[in-house]
Protein backbone atom coordinates (compact mmCIF):
# COMPACT_ATOMS: atom_id res chain seq x y z
CA UNK A 1 0.00 0.00 0.00
CA UNK A 2 1.61 3.31 -0.96
CA UNK A 3 -0.07 6.73 0.64
CA UNK A 4 0.24 10.42 -0.49
CA UNK A 5 -1.37 13.73 0.71
CA UNK A 6 -3.70 16.03 -1.95
CA UNK A 7 -5.57 18.82 -2.79
CA UNK A 8 -8.00 20.14 -4.79
CA UNK A 9 -8.62 23.82 -5.99
CA UNK A 10 -11.27 23.29 -8.62
CA UNK A 11 -14.01 21.08 -9.19
CA UNK A 12 -12.55 19.98 -12.52
CA UNK A 13 -9.23 19.12 -10.65
CA UNK A 14 -11.79 16.46 -8.87
CA UNK A 15 -13.66 15.32 -12.26
CA UNK A 16 -9.60 14.91 -14.36
CA UNK A 17 -8.27 13.16 -10.55
CA UNK A 18 -11.40 10.78 -11.19
CA UNK A 19 -10.98 10.08 -14.96
CA UNK A 20 -7.26 9.09 -13.96
CA UNK A 21 -7.60 6.92 -11.03
CA UNK A 22 -10.52 5.10 -12.94
CA UNK A 23 -8.13 3.50 -15.30
CA UNK A 24 -6.34 1.74 -12.68
CA UNK A 25 -7.51 -1.45 -12.08
CA UNK A 26 -6.87 -1.91 -7.77
CA UNK A 27 -8.50 -0.24 -4.92
CA UNK A 28 -7.99 3.75 -4.48
CA UNK A 29 -9.54 5.10 -1.48
CA UNK A 30 -9.27 8.66 -0.37
CA UNK A 31 -10.65 10.27 3.14
CA UNK A 32 -10.69 13.34 5.05
CA UNK A 33 -10.60 12.97 8.75
CA UNK A 34 -13.45 9.63 9.41
CA UNK A 35 -14.42 10.32 5.93
CA UNK A 36 -13.06 7.55 3.78
CA UNK A 37 -14.41 7.46 -0.09
CA UNK A 38 -13.80 5.48 -3.42
CA UNK A 39 -11.58 7.65 -5.51
CA UNK A 40 -13.26 6.73 -8.16
CA UNK A 41 -16.21 8.08 -7.18
CA UNK A 42 -17.22 11.90 -7.96
CA UNK A 43 -19.58 12.50 -5.88
CA UNK A 44 -18.23 11.24 -3.25
CA UNK A 45 -14.25 13.04 -3.75
CA UNK A 46 -16.68 16.10 -3.61
CA UNK A 47 -18.37 15.92 -0.56
CA UNK A 48 -15.01 16.30 1.02
CA UNK A 49 -14.46 19.51 -0.59
CA UNK A 50 -12.17 21.99 -1.87
CA UNK A 51 -9.05 23.19 -0.61
CA UNK A 52 -8.98 20.94 1.81
CA UNK A 53 -6.04 18.24 2.64
CA UNK A 54 -6.96 14.15 1.90
CA UNK A 55 -5.40 11.30 1.97
CA UNK A 56 -5.03 9.00 -0.63
CA UNK A 57 -4.32 5.45 -0.40
CA UNK A 58 -3.50 3.05 -3.20
CA UNK A 59 -3.76 -0.21 -2.34
CA UNK A 60 -1.05 -1.91 -4.57
CA UNK A 61 2.70 -2.26 -4.21
CA UNK A 62 3.15 -1.25 -8.24
CA UNK A 63 1.89 2.30 -7.94
CA UNK A 64 4.74 4.67 -9.08
CA UNK A 65 3.42 5.47 -12.88
CA UNK A 66 -0.16 6.59 -10.86
CA UNK A 67 1.72 8.54 -7.89
CA UNK A 68 3.70 10.17 -10.79
CA UNK A 69 0.64 11.19 -12.71
CA UNK A 70 -1.01 12.45 -9.50
CA UNK A 71 1.76 14.85 -8.72
CA UNK A 72 -0.21 17.75 -9.96
CA UNK A 73 -2.51 17.21 -7.00
CA UNK A 74 0.05 17.15 -4.16
CA UNK A 75 -0.21 18.63 -1.26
Amino acid sequence: MSEMKLTFKTPDEIVEFVKTVSRYDFDIDVSRGRVIVDAKSLLGIMHLGLNSILDLKMHTGDCQELKTELLKYAA
